[in-house]
């Protein structure tokens, strides 16, 4: 009995961590990978979602990115602040309303040369409603939660 409730304080604190952590993070991930694993210079350049490879990654912010091609890489290593996602691929209506929240990445929207995803298709039906009015309140919040859990 206390071997079982040892184990299970264990795994609470290290979920607990865990949890933390991945909330915690500037940028957005899953599975240890920024935005799904999906290729940021691709969205721009080739205006869809494309799955990066691990034979194009890259370390930036404490976070894998993945990459379909050389060159993607090489552009980003360039000017990652170009290519990054606003709000470290955080929803931006999420954002607006001053929290950080998941995305998928088939939300995606380039604006003004800028880079946004949202919770899911139904919010981004929402943000695209003043796209303008969420992108200036998540500027504003941004600041204060970037690296709030």
């Amino acid at each position: 009995m206390i071997m079982k409730k040892s184990v299970f304080v264990t795994l609470f604190m290290f979920f607990s961590l865990a949890a933390a952590h991945a909330q915690k993070s500037e940028i957005f991930e899953k599975d240890g990978l920024a935005i799904r694993g999906y290729d940021v210079v691709a969205f721009h350049t080739d205006a869809r979602a494309t799955k990066g490879s691990e034979k194009f990654a890259y370390r930036w912010k404490d976070t894998n990115w993945l990459f379909a091609n050389q060159e993607n890489l090489d552009m980003f290593k360039n000017e990652p602040e170009k290519f990054a996602p606003q709000y470290g691929g955080y929803c931006a209506y999420g954002t607006a309303d001053g929290h950080k929240a998941p995305t998928e990445t088939d939300t995606w929207t380039i604006k003004d040369n800028k880079l946004y995803f949202n919770y899911n298709k139904k919010v981004q039906q929402i943000w695209n409603k003043d796209q303008a009015g969420y992108i200036e309140k998540a500027d504003k919040n941004w600041v204060e939660i970037r690296e709030k859990p």
